[in-house]
């Protein structure tokens, strides 16, 4: 009786460590897949950023008008 009770442990603890492999496995490639997603929108920004002309910046000034211009107020 002790040697099928000895053998059913180390099944569950091959099942476990297997289990918990797998959660540390999947765990990882979360990880770098969100260290990924994060560098990828930091370089894309700093691209952005890089190919503003001077022009970019004053792109808005006109634009500010007054909502009675053009009624007859």
């Amino acid at each position: 009786m002790s040697a099928e009770a000895n053998n059913l442990t180390l099944l569950d603890d091959e099942e476990e460590t297997k289990t918990l492999k797998v959660i540390g496995w999947f765990s990882v490639g979360m990880a770098v897949a969100a260290v990924g997603l994060y560098i990828g929108r930091e370089l894309r920004s700093r691209y952005k950023f890089k190919r503003r002309t001077p022009y970019d910046f004053y792109s808005s000034a006109g634009n500010r008008q007054s909502t009675e211009f053009g009624v007859g107020i």
